[in-house]
């Protein structure tokens, strides 16, 4: 028999009966290691979820460091066989969370399992909302950031995550929201808001009213103004919205301080109960530099205590402060002189290197298409007898066009304009 550890005996051409047996039996063996193997993770993802689930004062919970490898290790191909066992299971590490008296623990591997689990981040998941309700009810917003990053635009209802439901669809980009909207990225925290907002239902949740008044007070803090909804945002959505304290709130701001504070004091408990009371005192905090950026738009020039009077702050120095801060921040252009005096500009135009690449790029793609086009028409058959029907009519050109025909060789100053 030829012995593989001998390197001196060369691989036989054929093998004898010995040596298939030995070959056949090998194969089986591995076969039924690997079939073993996948039966184990099988039944600890089956032992796993169940106990998670139960209750704790009769039935033990596993170890937590268990659960942790497991969900760092497992095969997503074969979880995906039991999906139902995933979603327990994301559930259970949470409720083991709370039960070792630190939720925080559930975020790594509830991280792993939603970023494992799916084929790959465009896809949501029953994990998804679990994760991030996760991250916000624990304030580990931060930790929210890689999945966020990557925007749903997958659904698998029949193999993946057959128990996701419209309802977490609406949590996971409502919890985004939040996440994003305390980490201050204001802009993303308001698309995460409107696709909540806009997503499409028989009737408006009361989730997509709640995500609604964070979008507006959201886009307060950014922009200063509020912008339209999208066309297809339920009709009933935006008539119930008319008739809550927000609404007005939108109606005075930013120019109507006093009324801004009047609203605020009488629908204190309503903000408050909502849980959006952090997000409007900083709308009322950023309503100075919107009424002073709509003063660059119609003066040139303005002394501070000008400006202090419009914006309702009595001290110089706190104008020029938010003057400062604005200017800081590119949300103004302007020049503060020694007397007070404080004269706006245009912003100077600003541009990425990757944004001068692109616009290259763009019109070099643009010259050989306007190139390849030229080539095309100079072929035609319609072009090419227009040509010759022209130059059998004996056409001369006319005093003026002759005129510049004849300066072609002329160097023109390329600083006449200047």
């Amino acid at each position: 028999m030829w012995d593989p550890r001998s390197s001196s005996n060369p691989l036989p051409l054929t093998l004898d009966l010995d040596s298939a047996a030995y070959f056949r039996t090998l194969t089986t063996s591995l076969s039924r290691v690997k079939d073993f193997s996948n039966s184990r993770r099988e039944k600890t993802l089956f032992s796993n979820s169940a106990r998670l689930n139960a209750n704790f004062t009769n039935i033990a919970p596993p170890p937590f460091q268990v659960v942790r490898d497991f969900c760092r290790n497992f095969i997503p191909e074969q979880a995906r066989a039991a999906p139902d066992r995933i979603t327990k299971l994301a559930k259970g590490i949470n409720k083991l969370a709370g039960h070792l008296g630190n939720p925080s623990l559930a975020i790594p591997p509830l991280y792993d399992l939603v970023t494992r689990y799916p084929p790959n981040s465009s896809y949501l998941t029953t994990i998804h909302q679990i994760f991030l309700l996760a991250c916000v009810t624990t304030r580990n917003f931060r930790s929210a950031l890689p999945v966020l990053s990557h925007p749903i635009i997958n659904i698998d209802l029949v193999n993946l995550s057959p128990e996701l439901n419209y309802n977490d669809n609406l949590t996971y980009h409502y919890t985004g929201g939040i996440a994003l909207a305390a980490l201050k990225r204001w802009k993303e925290a308001e698309e995460y808001f409107e696709i909540c907002v806009t997503s499409p239902g028989n009737y408006p949740a009361a989730l997509q009213m709640e995500a609604l008044k964070k979008l507006r007070l959201v886009q307060l803090i950014s922009t200063g103004k509020v912008s339209n909804l999208p066309k297809y945002t339920h009709p009933l959505l935006v008539r119930l919205f008319k008739n809550t304290p927000y609404n007005a709130f939108i109606n005075a701001y930013p120019n109507n301080s006093q009324l801004l504070r009047e609203i605020y004091d009488k629908e204190r408990h309503t903000f408050t109960q909502d849980k959006n009371l952090g997000l409007l005192l900083q709308a009322i905090a950023r309503a100075p530099r919107w009424v002073l950026k709509k003063l660059t738009a119609t003066y040139v020039t303005l002394h501070l205590a000008d400006i202090g009077k419009v914006v309702k702050i009595d001290s110089e120095e706190e104008v020029r402060a938010l003057l400062l801060s604005m200017i800081e921040s590119n949300d103004i252009s302007a020049q503060i002189s020694a007397d007070g005096s404080v004269t706006f500009s245009d912003p100077p135009p600003q541009f990425t290197k990757e944004q001068v690449d692109n616009i290259l790029r763009d019109v070099q793609e643009q010259t050989a298409l306007l190139g390849f086009l030229e080539q095309e028409v100079s072929r035609s058959k319609e072009f090419l007898s227009k040509a010759a029907k022209l130059n059998d009519s004996g056409w001369t050109p006319a005093g003026e066009e002759e005129l510049f025909a004849n300066m072609g060789g002329v160097q023109w100053d390329e600083n006449m304009y200047s």
